[in-house]
Formats: structure tokens, C-alpha cells, sequence
């Protein structure tokens, strides 16, 4: 806990003056190296991986956008960093052709562009899955501080679209006051009585669905963009089984 705060006390230092902020990346170089290494399978060589330089950049990105309700910094800046390393991973592949991608194979075969486009949608889809069981893996251990498991989530999701609508509206209003939010990850606690006065939802509703509010809050506060994206798509076909 003394650690974490530590932590976040130079992040928040780093935001307002620029040496801090070079001193905070100096004295995290080992973890960023690591992070890297754990994208590229093998440790970074200085001067020769771009993704170092990448990293470095994402992790000056984190301390700028971080704030307290998207939970541990480290884990705010691992999901940042593997994401501008994907994002930069895509971009090479699109631009590493230097032989046309129109190049014919021969008469039946296709082109050199359909087969490094199956090669490059297979390397995305392994880096989207392992960013995306990351998210998994650090959203569940946070919940599990909640006493909410991923079960228990699918088990509570609102059935019907009146009750879905309703959940929606108490998201919403907490996502437009972060005192809502700092409360919930200080006391652990769904804040029933203030979600249901300010959205004007009734308490029994968010009662029912307190741990699927707990796991939407959670996603929606802490960095898990990958997670957000799926469960918008989740939240749209909810109410239709």
C-alpha cells in the first residue's frame, strides 16, 4: 500500500513538472524494458527496437492521463503500453512492403497481398487476444476485491430492456460524478443511495444488479479499453435473449 502510494504521488508530480517526469521513466526503465520484452517475446535492444522508444512513449502518455479512479498506475500503464505497441505493430505491417502487394503468385494463386494479409490478420488477432486476456485477467482480480467474480456478473445482467435502460442511466450518472466512482473504489461498496437520488432509479433495481453495476463501473473507470468495446456490444444484445 506505502509502495502504491509512493507511486502515485510521482505521478502526479510528473504531470506538473518535466524532470520529474524524466526522472520517474528513468527509475522505471526496468519495467518498461520488461513490458516490451514481454510484446516482443525476447528482451529490447536499445537503439535497434523502435518498440523500446514506443514504450517509453506510451509510459510518459499513462503518467499524463492517469488518475486515481483507473486503479493501480502499473497496471494502467501495462494495458497502455501493449496497446500503442499493437497500434504501432499494425502500422509496420501495413508499411513494411517494399515489393508491390499486387505482385501476382500465379494464375490461381492470388497475389502476395492476400497471403501477407492472412499473416498480418493472424498476428493482430494473437496480440488483440493476449491484450485483451490481460485485461481479463487484471479486471478479475480487481472485482475479486469486491467479492464479484465474471460468473456473477453474467448471472446479474439485466434481462429485460426496461431494467437494462435503468442500469444504463445509473452508469451513466456516475461516470458524470467521479465522487461516485472515488467511493466506490475507497469503500469497495456500490454507493446504492446516491446512484439511485441522483439517477432517479429505485434502490431495489441497483440492488439486484449491484455486481453487474460493481463489474460496468469498474471497466468504465479503469482503463480496460478493449473490455469497454465488447461489452457495448454485450449491453446492446442483453435484453434481446
Amino acid at each position: 500500500m506505502n509502495d502504491q502510494h509512493q507511486i502515485i504521488q510521482q505521478v502526479y508530480a510528473a504531470k506538473e513538472d518535466g524532470q520529474a517526469a524524466d526522472r520517474l521513466i528513468g527509475d522505471y526503465m526496468p519495467f518498461i524494458k520488461a513490458e516490451t520484452a514481454k510484446f516482443l517475446k525476447r528482451p529490447p535492444i536499445e537503439g535497434h527496437d523502435d518498440e523500446l522508444s514506443v514504450a517509453m512513449i506510451a509510459f510518459h502518455e499513462a503518467v499524463h492521463g492517469y488518475s486515481r479512479t483507473r486503479g493501480a498506475f502499473l497496471k494502467y500503464a501495462s494495458m497502455l503500453i501493449r496497446s500503442r505497441l499493437i497500434d504501432y505493430r499494425r502500422k509496420e505491417q501495413r508499411h513494411s512492403g517494399v515489393i508491390s502487394l499486387d505482385t501476382p503468385l500465379g494464375e490461381d494463386d492470388g497475389t502476395l497481398g492476400d497471403t501477407l494479409a492472412d499473416e498480418r490478420d493472424h498476428g493482430e488477432e494473437l496480440a488483440s487476444r493476449e491484450a485483451t486476456r490481460a485485461e481479463i485477467e487484471e479486471l478479475t482480480r480487481q472485482m475479486r476485491e469486491f467479492g464479484v467474480s465474471l460468473s456473477d456478473v453474467a448471472d446479474n445482467c439485466p434481462r429485460q430492456q426496461r431494467t437494462l435502460e435503468a442500469c444504463r442511466r445509473a452508469l451513466r450518472h456516475a461516470r458524470e460524478n467521479p465522487a461516485l466512482l472515488d467511493e466506490l473504489l475507497r469503500t469497495k461498496r456500490l454507493p446504492v443511495a446516491q446512484l439511485s437520488a441522483g439517477s432517479g432509479i429505485e434502490r431495489k433495481t441497483l440492488e439486484r444488479h449491484r455486481k453487474y453495476m460493481v463489474a460496468l463501473l469498474l471497466i468504465y473507470t479503469n482503463g480496460y479499453e478493449i473490455l469497454r468495446g465488447h461489452l457495448m456490444q454485450v449491453m446492446k444484445g442483453a435484453a434481446a435473449g
